[in-house]
């Protein structure tokens, strides 16, 4: 019998859109956890920590060094309890993460649970598994996200304001609704590079006050192109019809499945259900895109504001002391705890009918969990397996966030 509590070893992938070096809270993050042999290289860039099961990217027992979905197949029902088997599976239902983001995410949707299964039936290599990957965002810092669809009045201000936009719109005089904008969508990333190019021009052009509330455009504009290209179709997508928000450290965003999304810029706690299918189509080169018109059909139009976007946080039963606050997506697969804890403070958390991943991302303290005491500071991680209370004792301050699934 394996323990219900233990420590984790987690790595880093390097997406080209990661940070650099240490300026990555990835990689930072990632190599505080003692004895894994892992070094920041200063040359490469970190772009996301995985802390869950996925076998693509695993997480590992720190002692053992076996990868956590082999740890939780042999200890099924005492990790993760018969509710959850149940409900989700013999898996961890959830994947969080780590991101440290220095330049737009492609252009992406994750499609719903009935797509990917035909995606994966289809294509097992590409689409790893036939889950849907509805997912959160929190900010631990400044963080800037293009993220669901602008409200469709103020996209057609847009379009009635700019000239250079005429050519998109299915029809003159056109009443803007989602399969109008689901049209719009599909004209703007088949558009040649000539065209792209050209009409980012003429906007550029355009003074600023006739974009009225979305002069923020402008400034965007230039930012995006350098990161990639002037002929790269998200640039315009993104800008004219998603939301774009600037969000500071604990705030959070929802995105569901099939609805479109870029990271531009900051370092995230992610979550989300288990899965790593995508759908990309800007943000990067035209011959890495995948099919557009699979991308448009898929699209769903829910978020369709930015106050829509936002994730807000609760007060949770599972606190004891009240210093824990939960953020609760609309989904079945997890809900994520925040803990914030001053010098000398304690807080436990109530017994969970299902697994957690619990990680530090500042501080140092002390864990109480299933007889034990564990030290605990920034960039530790811990599995935690059902029906085991939590308890925590700050030395110098302490945050600590714990997905769990029930």
């Amino acid at each position: 019998m394996v323990a219900s509590v233990f420590q984790l070893q987690c790595s880093c992938n390097n997406y080209p859109w990661g940070k650099k070096g240490r300026e990555s809270l990835a990689a930072t993050l990632c190599a505080k956890t003692p004895n894994t042999g892992f070094e920041v290289d200063e040359s490469k860039e970190y772009a996301e920590m995985w802390m869950g099961d996925y076998p693509v990217l695993p997480a590992k027992g720190l002692k053992s060094g076996e990868e956590l979905h082999k740890i939780v197949d042999d200890n099924k029902e005492q990790l993760l309890g018969k509710t959850c088997i149940e409900k989700f599976g013999g898996v961890v239902p959830f994947l969080p993460k780590i991101l440290s983001i220095s330049k737009a995410l492609p252009l992406q949707i994750h499609p719903n649970k009935e797509l990917s299964e035909q995606l994966h039936k289809k294509d097992p290599e590409k689409y790893t598994d036939p889950n849907h990957k509805p997912e959160i965002a929190i900010a631990l810092g400044p963080f800037e996200v293009f993220a669901g669809f602008k409200d469709n009045n103020d996209i057609q201000d847009l379009f009635s304001a700019l000239p250079p936009l005429e050519r998109f719109l299915p029809r003159k005089d056109v009443n803007f609704d989602n399969e109008v904008l689901k049209q719009i969508c599909y004209k703007i990333l088949t558009a040649s590079d000539e065209e792209i190019r050209s009409i980012q021009a003429e906007l550029a052009k355009v003074p600023k006050e006739k974009y009225g509330k979305q002069g923020y455009m402008l400034d965007l504009l230039p930012r995006l192109q350098q990161q990639y290209s002037k002929e790269d179709p998200g640039n315009l997508v993104a800008l004219l019809t998603m939301n774009f928000l600037s969000l500071s450290a604990g705030d959070a965003i929802y995105v569901p499945a099939d609805a479109p999304h870029a990271y531009l810029s900051g370092d995230i706690v992610e979550c989300m259900a288990r899965s790593n299918n995508v759908l990309n189509t800007g943000f990067c080169p035209r011959a890495d895109a995948d099919s557009i018109e699979l991308f448009t059909s898929a699209l769903t139009f829910s978020p369709h504001s930015a106050e829509e976007v936002k994730l807000g946080t609760s007060k949770t039963e599972k606190s004891i002391s009240g210093k824990t606050s939960v953020y609760a997506p609309p989904m079945s697969e997890f809900n994520m705890l925040k803990t914030s804890l001053q010098a000398g403070e304690k807080e436990s958390i109530r017994a969970i009918g299902g697994p957690s991943v619990l990680f530090a991302t500042g501080g140092t303290g002390k864990l109480m969990a299933d007889g034990n005491t564990q030290d605990i500071k920034e960039g530790y991680i811990f599995f935690v397996g059902q029906g085991i209370e939590v308890s925590y004792e700050a030395s110098n301050g302490l945050e600590v966030y714990q997905a769990y699934a029930e």
